[in-house]
């Protein structure tokens, strides 16, 4: 599904005109995927995958790294747009403010191997 979504957007960036392209929301996207551009922030935006909801500590021992290490990368994915977190008494918990990002993983996953 996703495949063919990433399809028929490609071929409509091929024929738009480029001087209709809304350089805000570029600007954004940019910042996004430069967010995202991180082997533990890659590992965190799959772990959240599927609306799943993960405190700092669920994601700092999956991932095997320092509490404040997992909170760094946490923050810039907010900051960015990538995440949203929702508070829960003592717990702040983390998940994707767009799971179309798990998307691009997968196109890259898939280029990886030539697929």
């Amino acid at each position: 599904m996703f495949e063919f979504s990433f399809k028929i957007i490609y071929k409509q960036a091929l024929i738009m005109n480029y001087a209709e392209l809304n350089i805000d929301k570029l600007t954004v996207a940019t910042e996004m995927l430069k967010a995202i551009a991180h082997p533990m922030r890659i590992a965190i935006v799959g772990y959240l995958d599927g609306g799943v909801h993960l405190s700092v500590t669920e994601i700092h021992e999956r991932l095997g790294i320092e509490q404040s290490t997992t909170s760094h990368h946490l923050g810039i994915l907010k900051d960015k747009g990538v995440l949203n977190s929702k508070r829960d008494g003592k717990n702040t918990y983390y998940f994707l403010k767009h799971s179309a990002l798990t998307g691009i993983l997968d196109c890259i996953e898939k280029c990886k191997y030539g697929d």
